[in-house]
């Protein structure tokens, strides 16, 4: 790998963004080409689909064949809330590779014993937050069901890059937190991208199927093109 993309690479994986080293198998040429250029590239199409799957490979384009190396960080599930929900939802994001992070000021309920080995932060979400890097390869959902605490975090998302925000709640729950939300200054175009009711439509009732149907709206979001998303 040339020096110069060495660096570039070692840049955009510093600053959690994702890139791809395209090499031409025929002449062994390579470029560099980081996730925000991808829209304006000549491959877009496959770029983007190799960006979405994360895995790196051989690929027939119109300009012959090229071994794509992708470049992507972690992904990553803030999960406001430290509730029976998070607990199975846990263990689920992490067998599927996610790092998962816990935020919430109770400390009845954000206690290592109900959440072994996950990362746990016992604070207010304006103060735990900014710490964080919320980014575009961080799926964020709030399920306190409290106001005070899943307000400050959805604003806190929704300004953001994040590839998912949902929240629990009903219909009715919703349109009432919009209204609030819209009071503190967010637009419409913002708090459409609140999934909410939060999940796929699968009939979840138990606190482990609602938190499979979030990994599964997740996972659609994070690998699948916006126009054929559940």
């Amino acid at each position: 790998m040339r020096l110069d993309i060495l660096k570039s690479l070692n840049a955009e994986r510093a600053a959690r963004r994702a890139a791809i080293v395209v090499t031409d198998v025929a002449s062994g040429e390579q470029r560099f080409v980081r996730k925000a250029d991808v829209a304006a590239d000549p491959l877009r199409e496959t770029l983007e689909a190799a960006l979405r799957s994360g895995k790196s490979g051989m690929v027939e384009t119109p300009q012959g064949k090229m071994f794509l190396t992708v470049h992507v960080p972690p992904p990553r599930i803030v999960a406001i809330g430290a509730v029976h929900i998070s607990q199975a939802l846990a263990p689920m994001a992490k067998l599927l590779g996610y790092d998962v992070v816990i935020i919430d000021p109770r400390t009845a309920f954000a206690t290592p014993e109900r959440f072994p080995d996950v990362k746990l932060i016992a604070e207010w979400p304006d103060k735990a937050l900014p710490p964080l890097g919320v980014d575009g390869y961080t799926a964020f959902v709030a399920l306190t069901h409290d106001p005070k605490i899943d307000d400050p975090a959805l604003t806190h998302a929704l300004e953001r890059d994040c590839f998912y925000v949902g929240a629990l709640g009903s219909r009715k729950t919703h349109a009432r937190r919009v209204d609030r939300l819209k009071q503190q200054g967010l637009g419409e175009a913002a708090l459409a991208r609140i999934h909410a009711p939060i999940g796929l439509a699968i009939g979840s009732v138990s606190p482990p199927e609602i938190a499979l149907a979030i990994m599964g709206q997740i996972t659609a979001s994070l690998r699948l093109p916006p126009e054929k998303q559940p």
